[in-house]
């Protein structure tokens, strides 16, 4: 069996999209970025964090834990707080490039694998009013850097360069 160890909506409809039949046992664990590491590590470290917690609740089967942040110019920016913290992160990407960065992990018959993915994401010039109506959606407030490029908050992107798949074994 498949177990993601997330409860993004997004993650669990690419797994239907692919077509793989799997269950979903979200982690309860708190997602701690270790700021010593480089970006890339530490959050394929959170991800693996997430899989083996839940791995050692299904540990005869596939586990896959993910995780994602924003960093803009070496800034983190997680999921807003609040409508203020939603309006400074978009207005901080509003015409800019940023980096999203995504690290999974993988645990099956005790092993681990790792890899992470970086995108180069630019942003249009956003307006106040195009920010004060994003907010109004809800959409921006479970979402790193506060938007999210599958939904509502793709029209603020100019353009995204994503760079192959770094794998890292556990």
């Amino acid at each position: 069996m498949i177990v993601l160890a997330s409860q993004s909506p997004r993650r669990k409809e690419i797994m239907e999209q692919v077509g793989l039949s799997f269950v979903v046992c979200p982690s309860q664990s708190e997602e701690c970025l270790d700021t010593a590491l480089p970006l890339t590590e530490a959050i394929e470290q959170v991800a693996t964090a997430k899989a083996n917690e839940v791995a050692s609740l299904y540990p005869n089967d596939i586990v896959i834990g993910a995780d994602t942040l924003v960093c803009m110019n070496g800034q983190v920016l997680g999921k807003p707080k609040c409508e203020a913290d939603a309006v400074r992160m978009l207005k901080l990407l509003s015409g800019k490039s940023h980096q999203v960065i995504t690290g999974v992990a993988i645990c099956a018959n005790g092993k681990k694998e790792g890899f992470h993915s970086v995108s180069e994401v630019s942003f249009y010039p956003l307006s106040d009013a195009d920010i004060q109506a994003y907010i109004d959606s809800k959409e921006p407030f479970d979402k790193a850097g506060a938007y999210g490029i599958q939904g509502k908050g793709a029209v603020f992107v100019s353009s995204e360069n994503e760079n192959v798949p770094k794998k890292v074994k556990h």
